[in-house]
């Protein structure tokens, strides 16, 4: 069993529903099971600016499943929520993006975990340290992006 971490997120077409939905979704990936889940969390987009606020968490998950056949599953579900890839940091209905996978370093074309920005998002940090503080490593990095607005919704 590996412990996995991932990021949900959407701004797009009732954004705390999807982001709900999709946890609940991921729940239910066969040889999975969901350890955890944050709060949901509002933040301001970045990169392309004009766009709605995303609703964001982090899901906790345990899974038999290879890195490969996980990340499967998740576009998977992004799928049955409409997501549309059009540009780079569009707006979107439901992003899932695996951050950790074990202690696993993986560098494919389809895959790069840790996820490669994931230190410079507090959208990502505050929901990954709520549902596991013993990641410590993580935490200046929070510190590193206090200045980005970011609130608890519930």
């Amino acid at each position: 069993m590996k412990i996995v971490y991932v990021g949900v997120g959407s701004n797009l077409d009732q954004p705390a529903t999807q982001v709900r939905r999709a946890l609940d979704e991921m729940a239910a990936i066969r040889d999975t099971r969901l350890r955890a889940k944050s709060s949901l969390y509002r933040s301001a987009p970045t990169g392309y600016a004009a766009q709605p606020d995303f609703v964001n968490a982090v899901a906790a998950l345990e899974t038999t499943l290879s890195a490969g056949d996980l990340l499967k599953e998740l576009r998977a579900i992004e799928k049955r929520h409409g997501r549309e890839r059009s540009f780079a940091n569009a707006p979107r209905t439901l992003d899932l993006d695996l951050l950790l996978y074990g202690e696993e370093r993986i560098a494919t074309a389809t895959l790069t975990v840790p996820h490669p920005r994931m230190h410079e998002r507090a959208f990502v940090l505050m929901p990954l340290l709520e549902v596991s503080p013993e990641l410590e490593v993580y935490r200046p990095f929070l510190k590193a992006c206090a200045q980005q607005k970011i609130e608890r919704i519930s």
